[in-house]
């Protein structure tokens, strides 16, 4: 009877136990460095810029994105460094979502510029394209192009190709 009694509610443990899932990592935190052109127009010259990022993966391939830059660029007029800040929101999916994932998206821009002579605020949308390859489980490097046109009021569209590269860790 002794054994019986701890044999019974193993087997029901064993019979009562579901199928284990695979746990994907479903947020990332990064940093990037890239290089932003502006084609020297009259409101800013390209620039690199060094960029947070992070992402949620929602379901079917679909991640939401956000990317904010901070760029240090010149301004024609003047010649001297303002700082840019820009954040963008967007949509990305994934074609592959193994330890390679190349992706396609579009992401909604802010671009907010500070200058001794007043400040340039501009709203932008834009394609962009990458890849990202998983160097562990949870570390990632990647590879990304964008470009953006900017709206503002008071200038005219300003257009920006984007390149930059990503280190990102899931969790």
């Amino acid at each position: 009877m002794r054994s019986f009694l701890p044999a019974l509610a193993l087997t029901a443990a064993l019979l009562a136990v579901t199928p284990a899932h695979a746990q994907f990592a479903n947020h990332s935190l990064g940093l990037s460095a890239g290089y932003m052109n502006f084609n020297n127009t009259a409101s800013l010259s390209s620039t690199v810029f060094i960029g947070f990022d992070a992402s949620l993966y929602i379901e079917g391939g679909f991640e939401v994105v956000s990317l904010t830059k901070l760029s240090f660029p010149k301004d024609p007029i003047t010649g001297r460094r303002v700082v840019g800040l820009a954040p963008s929101l967007g949509v990305r999916y994934l074609l592959l979502e193994e330890s390679i994932r190349p992706y396609i998206g579009a992401d909604l821009s802010y671009l907010h510029v500070f200058k001794e002579s007043g400040e340039s605020n501009f709203v932008g949308i834009g394609p962009n394209a990458g890849l990202e390859i998983f160097v562990t489980d949870s570390v990632s490097l990647g590879a990304r192009a964008q470009f953006n046109a900017y709206l503002s009021l008071n200038e005219r569209v300003q257009t920006s190709l984007i390149f930059s590269g990503t280190a990102a860790v899931y969790f």
